[in-house]
């Protein structure tokens, strides 16, 4: 296994487990599976293991199976805050109480505020005093380090960065979200800020192996170097020296035998300009179907009704890439789950966008097309909720 080090010195597995998909059956994590699964990836080196308060069992799980096998201090657990939960600073108590108990530990090592949206939900909790419920946890030794999860475009998220003295960050990052979501630049603002990143989303939900293209398939088959999908797209992250450790949501001994066996042999620095090409063609392959040619540049932000437009272009991509759950829940996320929308329905049709796309793309003729395909009534409803129950934070 290979490691690469915290913002304190700490050796942090290049491979994180993510524990979001254990197997269930019957409704319950298979516990006995699971527990085979995440020893053999500690035996192989891996020591960061990822769960969060509304994964459903799995703190608990983990914290069984970390507990039964005597290695809960030889391991650091990473869980998170469910922020939009929260509504004073008792209910934060009870709940962090709550997860120490499902941990069966007396500390958190890397504690994350769950899908942070934007600063203005970082600045509702901090009227609520979570800023200093956090100084003092870690004064105390109860959590150790303190971080955010992200979904959403690179303007916001590097502000984000900024608003707090952060040790830590996660966000979804793979070769096909290289500029999109907090992307490339993102993740180079946040290393050049002293944050370690770790990546969620290597693989996009599975989309980089399970569903490649016929053409993506068969440039990987007559490359003169074989490696699987999935070899590829983690060693294309652990290429780059700015991300500190890569989760994978492994669910079978096979899954954690080959990425444990990829993290042992991956470097930094070790992608050839072919390679770079490889990806670059797969890429092309997998967006042949896109609807528009964003690059995620940003060039045509801030929209001044607050529009994520590469945001939505992203999304509406992918409903016609990947297909049409998948794109509504990650538009919902990144539009309707903030205090303020920006959802393509703000678009007034100023045109000034377009008046800075190096592409010329006519923007406000494409966000009309993607807000009848993205927000349906179930996505009115959805926003509706949210603006109701406060669930934005």
């Amino acid at each position: 296994m290979n490691y690469r080090q915290d913002k304190y010195g700490n050796d942090i597995s290049i491979l994180g487990y993510g524990c979001m998909r254990f197997t269930q059956t019957m409704g319950r994590i298979d516990l006995k599976k699971a527990e085979q699964e995440i020893m053999t990836a500690y035996e192989a080196g891996v020591n960061y293991f990822d769960t969060a308060y509304v994964y459903p069992g799995s703190e608990a799980a983990l914290g069984e199976i970390l507990e039964r096998n005597s290695i809960r201090d030889r391991v650091y657990i990473a869980t998170k805050l469910p922020h939009y939960l929260i509504r004073s600073r008792e209910r934060l108590e009870t709940l962090f109480q709550e997860q120490l108990q499902r941990l069966r530990t007396d500390h958190i090592d890397y504690y994350l505020m769950h899908m942070l949206t934007d600063v203005d939900t970082w600045e509702r909790m901090k009227g609520l005093g979570v800023a200093e419920w956090l100084e003092e946890k870690k004064k105390s030794g109860a959590i150790r380090q303190v971080g955010f999860s992200y979904h959403g475009n690179t303007e916001m998220f590097c502000k984000l960065v900024d608003a707090y003295d952060w040790d830590f960050c996660q966000i979804q990052y793979n070769y096909m979200d290289e500029h999109s979501q907090a992307g490339r630049r993102g993740l180079h603002y946040a290393h050049e800020k002293g944050l370690p990143v770790v990546i969620m989303e290597p693989l996009r939900g599975g989309r980089l192996v399970n569903r490649l293209p016929e053409e993506a398939k068969r440039i990987f088959t007559d490359y003169p170097i074989q490696r699987t999908p999935v070899q590829w797209a983690l060693r294309w992250l652990w290429d780059q020296p700015q991300i500190t450790c890569v989760l994978s949501g492994m669910n079978s001994m096979e899954m954690v035998q080959d990425n444990c066996a990829t993290a042992a042999d991956a470097r930094a620095g070790e992608f050839t300009p072919a390679d770079q090409d490889l990806l670059a063609r797969v890429v092309a392959a997998i967006n042949a179907k896109m609807k528009v040619g964003c690059t995620g540049c940003g060039y045509c932000m801030p929209c001044p009704m607050n529009v994520d437009i590469p945001g939505t272009f992203a999304a509406y991509n992918r409903r016609h890439t990947e297909g049409k759950g998948r794109a509504l829940v990650e538009y919902a996320m990144c539009t309707a789950f903030r205090k303020t929308s920006t959802a393509a329905s703000n678009c007034i049709g100023c045109g000034k966008c377009e008046q800075h796309c190096p592409q010329h793309i006519e923007i406000r003729k494409h966000l009309q097309h993607a807000q009848k395909e993205l927000e349906p009534p179930i996505y009115k409803l959805a926003r509706k909720v949210v603006e109701k129950l406060k669930l934005f934070g």
